[in-house]
């Protein structure tokens, strides 16, 4: 979501004359936009604005610093009290105000600070202009807001409460997009799963699916989706619509039914287990992606080994795992842990060998097949690389075929046989031709 809105400031800015630059450092306006889901972001967010008051003057001789999203949301102006340099303060529901925000910045001076962290509803962001970062992938958020409230979670606190676009508001900017050339879209929501519910009454997010599979856009991907509300007709739906990346990420959070209580996640571990069984049985062959938090206030080896042994029956084939994060303003911030941070710590290196093993053999069960790749551009390391990731959306790697042009591959949907498969990417060479 924070990827999309920065799309969307890109765009706005755009709009007004600006013109991006490659470095905050030639830049007369800087935009932070921010999370708040975890502390190591506001952490980054205070050296990256600090770092601004030593950077070098820009060509106007005045520098507009702003900072957007959720810490804006959450902080308000008080983020002027620790980073006196930041002009513009703006929330997740004002980024149409920003072009405004910083012409009034402009004309109060450096000693002046523009806030809008206002609770009114503009609208969504998707029907402010976009400079998407990539010609052949669109976000394409479908609601904004959760209405959950787990205990450990601020998002419902900065986002709101849930808000669905209407649908056929939805397939009909998939639709343009694909006209214009875009081949992938991932839809966006806090929880993509109630889609539709508090504009139908009901969730519509099955229905969602198989109308913008009818689009004849190529690969349909989305995310967050919330265990407790992924029902057997969106199951249906993702196996029935071709255009569905065999992928899904499925958040569990914990293996201990005991901890998902406190976490306030509504289902059990049982329950997961049962969700992700008929995922595959409709789906065999799927990629099942997770997050997990360890060190959850109060949780006890015991319910440890439950996240262990759940992760070994589930076979995710990645992982995204996190050490708790006391959120101020949560339930869970108000629970004191005395559990050690080296234990917590412990936990979680066990955790994550645990998640690189069976990603390793998860990928090992794709040696010798040929994948199709949507192209992405040159490795970091290698110009001689290109980098793309499968319809089960691991990254893959393969040589520029000689006399080919990297630029010319970008974008386009290649097979590529694996003949090497390393923990977290395959590789091999590319056969036939790009498509």
């Amino acid at each position: 979501m924070n990827l999309h809105d920065s799309e969307r400031v890109s765009g706005l800015l755009g709009l007004c004359g600006c013109i991006e630059v490659a470095s905050p450092d030639e830049a007369d306006i800087v935009v932070f936009m921010t999370c708040c889901v975890r502390e190591k972001a506001d952490t980054h967010l205070y050296g990256q604005v600090s770092a601004m008051v030593s950077a070098p003057e820009p060509p106007s001789g005045r520098r507009i610093v702003c900072v957007g999203g959720c810490i804006a949301q959450r902080d308000g102006a008080r983020i002027r009290e620790h980073m006196r340099n930041v002009d513009v303060v703006f929330g997740t529901r004002a980024l149409a105000s920003l072009p405004e925000l910083i012409a009034d910045a402009l004309e109060g001076g450096s000693k002046e600070v523009v806030a809008d962290v206002s609770e009114d509803d503009p609208g969504f962001s998707t029907d402010l202009p976009s400079r998407r970062e990539d010609a052949w992938h669109a976000w394409v958020p479908i609601m904004t807001g959760c209405n959950n409230f787990c205990s450990y979670c601020i998002v419902p606190y900065v986002r709101g409460r849930e808000r669905s676009r209407r649908l056929e508001d939805v397939v009909a900017e998939v639709d343009r997009l694909r006209a214009d050339g875009v081949r992938e879209v991932c839809l966006l929501g806090q929880n993509v799963n109630s889609y539709g519910r508090n504009v139908y009454g009901h969730p519509r997010f099955a229905e969602l699916l198989r109308a913008v599979g009818e689009t004849g856009i190529e690969r349909i991907r989305f995310t967050s989706s919330h265990p407790k509300d992924l029902s057997d007709e969106t199951i249906a739906a993702m196996a029935e619509t071709e255009a569905v990346m065999p992928q899904l990420h499925l958040a569990v959070q914990s293996g201990s039914t005991r901890v998902l209580k406190a976490m306030n996640r509504r289902y059990t571990r049982e329950d997961f287990l049962s969700l992700a069984s008929r995922i595959k049985h409709a789906m065999p062959g799927i990629a099942l992606s997770t997050d997990i938090i360890v060190g959850f206030p109060g949780e006890t080896e015991e319910d440890f080994e439950d996240t262990l042994s759940l992760v070994r029956e589930v076979g995710f084939s990645s992982a995204f795992t996190f050490i708790y994060s006391k959120r101020s303003g949560t339930p869970a911030a108000k629970v004191d842990d005395p559990t050690p941070r080296e234990v917590i710590q412990e936990r979680f290196d066990r955790l994550a060998e645990l998640v690189a093993t069976l990603a390793h053999d998860a990928n090992q069960e794709e040696l010798g097949r040929t994948v199709e790749v949507l192209v992405e551009g040159p490795s970091k390391r290698d110009d001689d690389i290109l980098v793309g990731h499968s319809r089960k959306n691991k990254t893959v790697h393969f040589p520029l075929p000689e006399g080919a042009s990297a630029e010319g591959l970008v974008g386009k949907l290649v097979d590529v046989r694996v003949d090497e498969a390393r923990t977290w990417y395959l590789r091999g060479p590319l056969v036939g031709d790009a498509r």
